[in-house]
């Protein structure tokens, strides 16, 4: 009787893992729990929302024994929401149009150093520590939104999962040390300061800068997407000559 019952629950506990709603909501109640502990913490940048979340629903994952793939068919519903979010972010920006016009020589000499530090900085230090030409590949475009990373990697020879893995990394990272590292160089200006982080941190810097005030974030959000694109056509072109250093 009772190896029946338990037999009962572990069934019914599987169906409820395995069900898209369950990720689902539990990725909105780890942001949700984020939220709350930022708001706490007094907004300090080690308790951002996106962090803490990350954090709860790995630890979620690994007592549950749920793989990601399971996971994906409910946190699926989210991704979808990135497109309609990234477009959203050229409000912002259209009200800065104005300002962006005789800024537009400086923004784009800094996408173009920025970018390509960003790729081959990645790549020599992979490369110094011995990593394989397929981890350097997958860590040229980790300064690039998700879904322009994945594609870059997968087309250059690089490991997908791992490009974003690295991705992410690179944004919650950025997203830390953003507002220390924009206080010790005494950066005031919000344009500078939100290009800065957008291009470096991709999505997650720019949640960060908007939480700093509106026209960083939407700068951030015009670095964001102009990285992508500087990165899809700059890495094809510098990954070659970058991994023939170590033949």
């Amino acid at each position: 009787m009772l190896d029946s019952i338990l037999s009962q629950l572990t069934l019914t506990a599987e169906k409820l893992l395995a069900d898209p709603a369950l990720w689902l909501c539990a990725t909105l109640l780890a942001y949700a729990l984020g939220m709350w502990v930022y708001k706490k913490s007094g907004y300090k940048t080690i308790c951002t929302p996106l962090l803490v979340a990350i954090v709860l629903l790995v630890v979620t994952l690994e007592l549950t024994g749920t793989d990601y793939k399971t996971y994906l068919n409910g946190g699926q519903h989210i991704n979808f929401l990135l497109g309609p979010a990234t477009v959203a972010l050229a409000v912002p920006l259209y009200e800065q149009r104005l300002r962006l016009a005789k800024m537009w020589v400086a923004l784009t000499c800094g996408l173009i150093a920025g970018g390509t530090v960003a790729i081959v900085s990645a790549v020599l230090i992979a490369g110094v520590l011995g990593a394989s030409p397929e981890t350097m590949i997958s860590l040229a475009p980790k300064s690039v939104t998700v879904p322009i990373a994945m594609a870059v990697s997968e087309h250059l020879g690089g490991i997908p999962a791992l490009t974003a893995a690295l991705v992410v990394i690179t944004g919650v990272v950025g997203s830390l040390m953003a507002r220390g590292l924009l206080g010790i160089l005494r950066e005031k200006d919000d344009a500078v300061r939100g290009f800065s982080i957008g291009l470096a941190a991709h999505g997650v810097g720019t949640a960060t800068a908007f939480q700093m005030n509106r026209d960083t974030g939407a700068f951030s959000g015009l670095a964001m997407g102009l990285t992508g694109l500087f990165t899809a056509f700059a890495a094809p072109f510098l990954l070659p000559y970058l991994l023939s250093l170590f033949e």
